[in-house]
């Protein structure tokens, strides 16, 4: 299979995933995004690919601007106040890093992406065992296991 398969493989695979994921599992999937440009562009800064790196960054930055949008500050209080708060951070460090060309900040910015993501994932998973254990009439009660196998649907309301 040639790179332009693979690459149409992949984008095939990536819209399937998306057009059929809960919005948890969308949430995870953005931070996915931004976790593999930070990645890239990491790479990139190291080796002097400055137009890789500009253009994966922005990505990130996409991916912190999407984040930002979808999250229901009304809704989720404090919580998501400083959850703003965090990603206009990691948004003006990706900036710092594009102008300075540092491999550093984009470092930070994806560590915290992981770690949030990991987070989230706790989070998700812990919802569905306390759904299971007390359902909700018409909700999903079944299908997730505690190794992190599939995202349930429904549930928070943090994310939008």
């Amino acid at each position: 299979m040639d790179s332009r398969n693979a690459q149409n493989a992949q984008a095939v695979y990536l819209a399937t995933r998306v057009n059929t994921a809960s919005k948890e599992q969308l949430l995870l999937i953005t931070y996915e995004i931004g976790i593999k440009a930070c990645r890239t562009a990491e790479t990139a800064l190291a080796s002097g690919g400055a137009e890789e790196a500009n253009r994966n960054i922005q990505k990130a930055q996409d991916v912190l601007r999407e984040l930002m949008v979808t999250l229901n500050v009304e809704a989720g209080g404090e919580v998501a106040e400083g959850l703003m708060k965090l990603y206009d951070f990691m948004y003006l460090l990706l900036v710092e890093a594009n102008v300075h060309k540092e491999p550093g900040k984009v470092s930070v910015v994806r560590g915290m992406l992981e770690e949030l993501k990991g987070t989230w994932e706790e989070a998700i998973i812990k919802l569905a065992a306390e759904q299971q254990e007390h359902p909700l009439p018409g909700a999903l009660s079944g299908g997730v296991s505690k190794e992190r196998q599939a995202v349930p649907a429904g549930g928070l309301n943090i994310a939008g």
